[in-house]
């Protein structure tokens, strides 16, 4: 055995023993619980999903033996795996990029050197606080971790073979463990620009800034393409397809989705013949590459399947394709409408927009067989005021107002010009700001201010630079980076 391979199996079992030894042996805070339960009767738990993480987990709860005192640990072991298998691998990506810079090495002396660099590294990420907090307990972080590591790895091994005839195998499995990533934790796609770059860097020896730039924005594009639109439009076309053919053709429940499933299966199958035929390598790899991607997209038929069977646990019933869209982009939960552009949290103050139509909601009626709208969708949704929609809404809840306020500044506002001629308004106003500016109103004093003044009053929305400073101070100085360095 190399010595390469000695320091892997040596950080690997360093690993084992010390997240065996700490693992938990029962239920421990937050989602733990829900993921054992549903992993171990393969159940749906919360939005957005962990499929793949519960199949793996239930395979794990077989050998509990039937002792259901016995099911939390050995579900909890699947991430004392995931997490020892992540620092093994750790090491091989830390020694291989040493390698790269330092090239191969020519003495024993030189040889250890490299790997007693690279078992300190592994160890440093095996013993750090987030990293061992997660790596013994039911949470999808250390397998998140591990997709991650894995793709990582991957992609230094396809970039180390690039010029040989069968590197595009990598790229295959690369595609699949993407697929598998969205059964798991989304995370796990942040390793996608780390290898485009990997890439850049090994095809490009002359950097300019032009294909610096063009790398940089495509890898972000292929990030945002898997992760935002692949299973969303997948969704939406099996959604559509199935309400067509069962509403308007009167075919069975499901009919649609069946139908449309085989109709891409087959028309993969020929497409993958025929770009074997071609003499394009790039299409035939292209080809290839998206099958593989969608069958390692497939674990997310378990939810569907289990939905139907009528789980205990079946958190929003994602029983066909609509319903599954809606899981899958977690609408149940509140969030802005767009990262770039959307209202800001001043428009909880303002005079109402015009209404907006929310989204239909189709339900099974099993007595006529067809799918009904179960919601009044038109108009449903009070839109936002135009006057407080601007560019990077970062600060956008309204539940955090009070907060925002406190550290990035308090909403600006004037008398609305209706209501210049009343001096009792005017006086009161006056007052109010006056004794703001010399700190005698506490904030969830200025905060009821608006409230109850809303409709004599023109609040201002908080301006970009206020979102900028709240974006790099909070988002990026404190959440980002505390995270990113713990």
């Amino acid at each position: 055995m190399s010595y390469q391979n000695t320091g892997a199996w040596l950080v690997f079992m360093v690993a084992l023993l010390t997240y065996g030894l700490t693992v938990e042996p029962t239920v421990s805070f937050w989602d733990a619980g829900e993921y054992i339960a549903t992993s171990a009767k393969l159940q749906v738990g919360h939005p957005p999903g962990a499929p793949l993480f519960q199949i793996i987990g239930a395979f794990a709860a077989l050998f509990a033996f039937g002792d259901p005192e016995r099911i939390a640990l050995t579900v909890n072991f699947v991430s004392v795996l995931s997490s020892a298998t992540t620092i093994l691998l750790t090491y091989q990506i830390i020694h291989r990029l040493i390698r790269r810079i330092i090239g191969h090495s020519e003495t024993l002396a030189e040889e250890l050197k490299l790997v007693t660099a690279s078992v300190i590294g592994a160890l440093a990420l095996c013993f750090s606080d987030s990293f061992w907090f997660n790596a013994v307990e039911t949470e999808v972080y250390a397998m998140a971790s591990l997709m991650m590591a894995l793709l990582l790895y991957l992609g230094i091994r396809w970039t180390d073979e690039l010029k040989d005839e069968k590197a595009d195998r990598w790229v295959l499995l690369i595609s699949f463990v993407v697929g598998l990533v969205f059964g798991i934790q989304f995370m796990g796609f942040l390793a996608i620009p780390s290898i485009g770059l990997l890439y850049y860097f090994k095809k490009y020896h002359q950097i300019t800034i032009k294909n610096f730039i063009v790398a940089h924005v495509s890898v972000i594009a292929l990030l945002f393409l898997v992760f935002k639109f692949s299973l969303t439009y997948i969704l939406k076309l099996f959604g559509a397809v199935e309400i067509f053919m069962v509403n308007s053709i009167g075919l069975p429940f499901n009919s649609g989705s069946i139908f449309l499933g085989i109709v891409l299966t087959l028309a993969f199958l020929y497409t993958i013949k025929r770009s074997n035929k071609a003499s394009n390598p790039v299409w035939s790899l292209l080809t290839h590459s998206v099958f593989f991607f969608f069958l390692g997209l497939s674990t997310w038929l378990m939810l569907p399947i289990r939905a139907n069977a009528g789980t205990v646990v079946n958190e929003n019933n994602p029983e066909d394709a609509r319903a599954l869209l809606a899981y899958y982009n977690r609408e149940q939960y509140p969030a802005p409408e767009s990262p770039f552009y959307g209202s800001y949290y001043s428009d909880y103050f303002a005079a109402a927009g015009p209404d907006q139509d929310g989204k239909p909601k189709y339900e099974k009626n099993h007595k006529l067989g067809r799918y009904e709208i179960v919601n009044n969708y038109k108009g449903a949704i009070q839109g936002p005021n135009p006057n407080h929609i601007g560019l990077l809404p970062r600060m956008w809840s309204p539940s955090s107002a009070e907060n925002y306020m406190k550290f990035y500044g308090r909403l600006d506002f004037s008398i609305r010009p209706e209501y210049l001629g009343n001096s009792e308004l005017r006086k009161a106003v006056n007052e109010f700001k006056t004794r703001s500016a010399q700190g005698e109103i506490e904030t969830a004093q200025y905060l009821d201010f608006l409230k109850n003044f809303s409709d004599y009053i023109e609040i201002k929305p908080p301006t970009i630079a206020q979102n900028l400073t709240y974006l790099l101070d909070f988002q990026f100085g404190y959440m980002y980076w505390r995270y990113f360095m713990w």
